[in-house]
């Protein structure tokens, strides 16, 4: 299900993982734990497709079998497009600053004929390629992001320490959300939301706001939005860090009880002992790396 090996990431100077190598079994639940700063919530990050590895030739990351890297750029390279990009941004502003200086003083100098057309087009051709040239990044790359997001929203769900659902709307309406994303017919995404909540046990809560519901009631609904597009993966940062001991454990019985409906695989970081250690198995981390 999911393949990483040798993921680096660097932050300025500083290395937080270090070459991590990983494995995770279809329909698995797999925690993992370490001190602060470990590297844990990077990695899972990272995992999930919300940020991008540094480029490494040795590198790769597969779910489900899709290589992660190549629709994030990472094995063409990015950095360098990254660096060209503002290396032709910087010329191109320095040639506009220069035109414009030339236009204040020289312009009158240029006769209305043959020969001044010709200079006016020469002068204004750099910036129609450059023009050109930003069409064509800015397309590419709002190409990739697409391509990288109707992934994430289809195949991976996550469930943060703070459930992050918008106040304004219903539980319903929350839970919906990644579905209309993906473009599914709002009238089959209900019905599918309505199911989760009922099996999460929130059917008398279905048209509550997040302000009406409880700590434990606002993370099922997060749970329920994670489902939603049925995810092949879940992954979970510190899911019950904000909870009571009572939610907590329900919650922790909870992510059990859907890997054997649903059939997902789970990756947890959390501090939470009784929840790593009820895990199919538990990564231990520390400066970066996988200890064990």
């Amino acid at each position: 299900m999911i393949h990483a090996k040798n993921i680096h990431k660097f932050y300025d100077k500083l290395e937080v993982l270090k070459g991590v190598d990983l494995h995770i079994k279809k329909g698995e639940i797999v925690s993992i734990v370490g001190a602060s700063g470990a590297g844990k919530t990077t990695l899972l990050q990272i995992l999930g497709t919300l940020d991008k590895p540094d480029h490494n030739p040795e590198s790769s990351l597969t779910i489900n079998g899709k290589n992660v890297l190549e629709l994030q750029d990472i094995k063409n390279d990015n950095s360098k497009q990254e660096k060209t990009f503002k290396i032709i941004t910087g010329l191109g502003s320095f040639y506009i600053i220069l035109l414009t200086v030339f236009l204040l003083f020289f312009r009158s100098k240029i006769e209305n004929d043959i020969f001044g057309y010709a200079t006016w087009g020469i002068l204004c051709m750099p910036i129609f390629l450059l023009a050109v040239y930003y069409n064509r990044y800015f397309k590419k790359k709002s190409k990739q992001d697409k391509i990288l997001s109707d992934f994430r929203n289809l195949n991976l769900g996550f469930i943060f320490q703070f459930h992050q659902l918008l106040p304004e709307f219903t539980a319903l309406e929350n839970v919906c959300i990644p579905a209309h994303i993906a473009g599914k017919k709002p009238s089959e995404t209900e019905k599918e939301a309505v199911k989760l909540l009922n099996y999460l046990g929130l059917s008398h809560r279905i048209n509550h706001k997040p302000s009406e519901l409880s700590g434990g009631e606002q993370q099922r609904v997060a749970v329920a939005r994670a489902l939603i597009n049925k995810p092949d993966v879940i992954f979970a940062d510190e899911p019950s860090g904000n909870l009571d001991t009572h939610s907590a454990e329900n919650l922790h019985q909870l992510f059990f009880q859907l890997r054997d409906e649903f059939g997902q695989t789970f990756v947890i970081v959390t501090h939470n002992e009784e929840l790593a250690n009820m895990a199919d198995r538990k990564l231990v981390m520390s400066d970066g790396q996988i200890l064990y």
